[in-house]
């Protein structure tokens, strides 16, 4: 397989380092660049990062060491060489065709997985919440509303964290894929610290828009994950609330490009349960 002149100056050293034969098509992302590639007979997929807080994730992935997540086969600088997911199951699927509590179960179930301790030292690369949560505080300061809200609530949060652990940072239902026999497994985590409140409140958020829509479909969703991950309604909500406050604000003012009037949305509905 012939690759284009910019990505086979990506791919080529990782392929001939680890001995790797392209086994698809390049995909790109806006924070990666990706390759299936064959190891003799073994499916893998090979990463290079182009932003600090993918290499972080890559560590991560290291410290999980295969439970509950993709195998990580080699890394070294930007790059890693990873067990390829090949099931046929899509949680995104399932949340569309009317399995949407099914496929919030799933989820939940891979956190815990994700958050069971392991007896290795923790990653140093890991970023603390606290500076995850930087970027909240001059969107609150400018446009106040429900974003002041949600600073509000992250500065509480954050100064009394429970049950901190290393974090996903990003659990979707596209980063938790169909493992076969070795169940649901995680990619792309983002490497953080923190408490584990806000995992669950990222994936009460998607797949894409339309779940902000319904009302009654993030209250189903809130109730049933407040119950699996037994961190109790409100905790979750103030999680919730300071989460999309986050999404919107790195959407607002930071890099991120895409609509936040989904994480808008969904801060609104927080923050009219919790009376805030």
């Amino acid at each position: 397989m012939r690759l284009e002149a910019d990505l086979a100056a990506v791919f080529e050293p990782w392929l001939a380092l680890w001995g790797l034969e392209p086994d698809g098509a390049p995909i790109v992302t806006p924070s990666s660049k990706l390759l299936p590639v064959r190891r003799g007979r073994e499916a893998a997929m090979l990463k290079a990062a182009m932003h600090a807080e993918e290499i972080a994730g890559h560590a991560l992935m290291g410290w999980w060491a295969g439970r509950g997540a993709a195998r990580l086969l080699a890394a070294q600088a930007d790059a890693v060489l990873l067990e390829r997911v090949v099931g046929e199951r899509s949680l995104a699927t399932m949340a569309q065709a009317g399995e949407d509590l099914a496929a919030m179960t799933v989820l939940c179930d891979a956190a815990a997985a994700l958050h069971a301790p392991r007896a290795a030292a923790l990653p140093p690369t890991l970023v603390p919440l606290a500076r995850w949560f930087r970027a909240l505080a001059p969107s609150a300061d400018k446009r106040g509303g429900v974003l002041g809200k949600a600073f509000a609530i992250s500065q509480g949060l954050l100064a009394d964290q429970h049950e901190v652990g290393p974090l996903h940072g990003d659990i979707h239902h596209g980063n938790i894929l169909d493992g076969g026999a070795r169940g649901w497994l995680a990619i792309d985590p983002k490497g953080l610290l923190g408490d584990r409140g806000y995992d669950y409140a990222n994936m009460i958020c998607n797949p894409g828009p339309e779940p902000s829509q319904d009302p009654a479909r993030i209250a189903a969703r809130v109730d049933l994950v407040a119950d699996r991950s037994g961190l109790g309604r409100e905790r979750l909500l103030r999680w919730l609330l300071a989460y999309c406050g986050l999404s919107a604000a790195w959407t607002l003012d930071g890099d991120w490009q895409g609509d936040a009037r989904p994480a808008l949305r969904i801060a609104e509905m927080a923050a009219g349960w919790l009376g805030a």
